[in-house]
């Protein structure tokens, strides 16, 4: 049956669902918990048994599932984030996002990596909330245009439990819970050949946690440890060439790599204090990454490193949410290239082999939120927040100034293209307001809506990292304001909520055409998204999230030479979202056949090129066969269709990571108790 005919059967199913989605409860809103009849916004949330039924390789099979959210896959565990906005790309572009684990940023502000996620333990995690649109009024710098927050599972008694399985291209996982208890332990190790030639990757996370209960503290303390090692498969180049079976195979990259390592320690210590309760919560963070610039001309190698230690106070009460947090961070980065350049003249002159940059970034930052919430009346509540933040850098260069070689001898055609900075500090300061409501027509139904503001200092790399002639960037923090209305909740046994949104960012920072960090940048962001969940009596349930948005330039940055206003952005398609129907035929057996959708978009800024967008279908399915042993099978990409994961035109060719064909996968759950 066609994948679009599939689709059609599963959103015709006539269904009811079950918990009323009003009354769930979240932490990623206000940094405690709270049922969301309660926040003015829009949350996104997987929980762990809808994790487990995933059970994904890469996030992006995951969070697909919310409405507004695309994660786009790159090769092995790589990424690009869309949360309310296109997928963006650059040095500096994941700065729009907030990827937190625990309520504790992956990465320091200022120090982002487009791939951060695969550093988050998502594999073992309880819950996936997501906070979309603007979070700075809580959050601060990156939370703008939504966030991300992995929440691990905390221990229990009793708890013994082994899961393995295999798949296609020599893929194996095995994961390992432990709890007795204080203290959990939890364990995901996996290895894949990969689907492309000479490409897959080895990757460990570690998760341990330990709880204290005294007669007037609660301390919970968390260590998380991963391990990520590799081998990158590049784009494949030309036009549908991901539609060429042959060519899907290939790796143009195969010496391209990425290794990445990470390490944080968290601390939570809740206690009464006066009318309230006090959250205290110190951190230790510490990562490293080394990869391959496979991308770029040249292909040099980038380290970079950075080292932290931070602490989060939260005073909460009835009314009033308190916050003060402070940060500091030791940061490294070096790019060094260890072969002659290939390309043309004018390439191998102005890029040299040898270190293209060595610097230290010293970051300080410090931040302050208030949060008031009352009931006016029994059925209208409102909501205003307030953030203010310092942000301080101090950049130490470690090479000779400006655009030589690390010789200092010059390159020909003008000046090499690596540009180091004299050494210099930076200091922005930004504040974030939010005012929101909730009316609550009866207890099955709200109505709420939300103003806020968003922003983003600029990114260590976007200050420092310079080419050509530009010897400072004179850039400012990106700002986003928002307004999203909804309404939200159940009848009978169907769940709803449907939310609009309208964006208007300015001051966002790119890359020009003469190879310099420019910010005054303009784009609006304008959609709805709608999360229905039904069943038909206990045996049949089903899903539906879907968003339609629209992503546009509002001015003329200077990203090309062709005028850009009221283009669409580039990777923002108007359409994405997916559908599951569940069947239970009885409590051994489960079935869930899955639609995920992403829909056409232009592949550059000048909208000359453009990807088709895919629909796929998976299968996935698991038997209890009894309380100690559980089987579990998924097929991904049950229509074998041919797709690519991301698309875009640069370098003068249609660019695609590949999507792999049909692929199968089976587990063993064992309960070892």
């Amino acid at each position: 049956m066609p994948t679009r005919s599939i689709m059609l059967v599963m959103l015709s199913l006539p269904c009811y669902a079950t918990a009323s989605i009003i009354d769930e409860i979240v932490v990623t809103a206000t940094k405690h918990t709270q049922p969301v009849r309660e926040v003015p916004s829009t949350i996104g949330m997987i929980d762990g048994d809808e994790l487990s039924t995933i059970n994904h390789t890469h996030i992006n099979e995951a969070l697909h599932r919310v409405p507004g959210v695309w994660i786009s896959r790159g090769n092995g565990q790589e990424h690009l984030t869309a949360i309310r906005s296109p997928v963006l790309t650059g040095a500096g572009s994941c700065g729009a996002f907030l990827m937190l684990q625990d309520g504790i940023s992956l990465r320091a502000p200022g120090f982002c990596n487009v791939n951060e996620l695969f550093e988050a333990s998502t594999e073992l995690a309880s819950r996936i909330e997501v906070l979309k649109g603007p979070g700075s009024a809580i959050y601060g710098s990156n939370a703008m245009h939504g966030a991300v927050n992995v929440l691990t599972p905390s221990p229990v008694t009793g708890l013994r439990r082994l899961r393995v399985e295999s798949g296609a291209d020599d893929y194996y996982r095995g994961r390992l819970s432990l709890s007795s208890g204080a203290l959990r332990a939890d364990f995901s190790g996996t290895t894949h050949g990969g689907y492309q030639d000479q490409s897959g990757f080895d990757q460990q996370k570690l998760l341990l946690k330990y709880q204290l209960q005294t007669n007037t503290r609660n301390i919970t303390t968390s260590l998380s440890i991963t391990n990520l090692n590799q081998e990158t498969a590049g784009f494949i180049r030309g036009p549908l060439v991901y539609k060429d079976a042959a060519a899907r195979r290939a790796n143009p990259n195969p010496e391209a790599y990425r290794d990445a390592r990470s390490f944080r320690l968290l601390s939570e210590i809740r206690q009464p204090l006066g009318i309230g309760e006090l959250l205290t919560r110190p951190y230790l963070r510490s990562v490293s990454m080394t990869f391959l610039q496979h991308f770029l001309p040249g292909q040099a190698i980038e380290e970079n490193d950075h080292n932290s230690v931070g602490l989060q106070t939260l005073w909460t009460s009835q009314h009033w949410n308190l916050g003060l947090e402070v940060e500091h961070t030791s940061g490294h980065l070096k790019e060094t290239q260890p072969n002659a350049t290939i390309g043309s003249p004018f390439l191998v002159a102005t890029i040299p082999t040898g270190k293209h940059y060595d610097y230290d970034v010293t970051a300080s930052q410090a931040g302050t939120f208030v949060q008031y919430q009352n009931q006016l009346t029994a059925t209208l509540s409102v909501i205003a927040a307030a953030r203010f933040q310092f942000t301080h850098y101090d950049y130490e260069n470690r090479m000779i100034d400006g655009r030589t070689r690390d010789d200092g001898t010059p390159c020909g055609f003008g000046g090499c293209r690596f540009n180091r900075p004299t050494n210099r500090t930076d200091s922005f300061s930004n504040w974030s307001p939010k005012l929101g409501f909730i009316y609550s027509a009866n207890d099955n139904i709200q109505f709420y809506g939300s103003l806020t503001r968003g922003f983003r200092a600029p990114q260590t790399t976007e200050l420092y990292r310079l080419q050509n002639d530009q010897n400072v960037s004179d850039i400012d923090s990106v700002q986003l304001d928002s307004l999203e209305v909804g309404f939200r909740g159940n009848a009978g046994r169907f769940n709803y909520k449907v939310s609009v949104f309208d964006m208007n960012k300015d001051n966002f920072i790119f890359r020009d055409t003469y190879r310099q960090n420019v910010d005054g940048g303009q784009t609006s962001h304008r959609g709805i998204e709608v999360n229905l969940a039904f069943s038909l009596g206990t045996q049949i349930t089903a899903s539906l999230a879907m968003t339609r948005a629209q992503h546009e330039y509002d001015n003329n940055p200077s990203l090309s030479a062709s005028p850009l206003k009221g283009n669409e952005i580039d990777t923002a398609p108007e359409t994405i979202g997916s559908a599951t129907v569940d069947w239970l035929p009885n409590e051994q057996l489960g079935l869930e056949l899955e639609w995920v959708h992403v829909g056409e978009y232009y592949q550059d800024p000048e909208n000359r090129h453009q990807y088709e967008g895919h629909d796929l279908i998976h299968l996935r399915g698991y038997w209890q066969i009894n309380d100690a042993l559980r089987l579990s099978a998924r097929v991904m990409n049950l229509t074998d269709e041919a797709y690519a994961e991301r698309a875009d035109f640069a370098f003068g060719s249609d660019r695609y990571f590949v999507g792999t064909p049909v692929s199968f996968f089976l587990g063993v759950d064992l309960d070892l108790k």
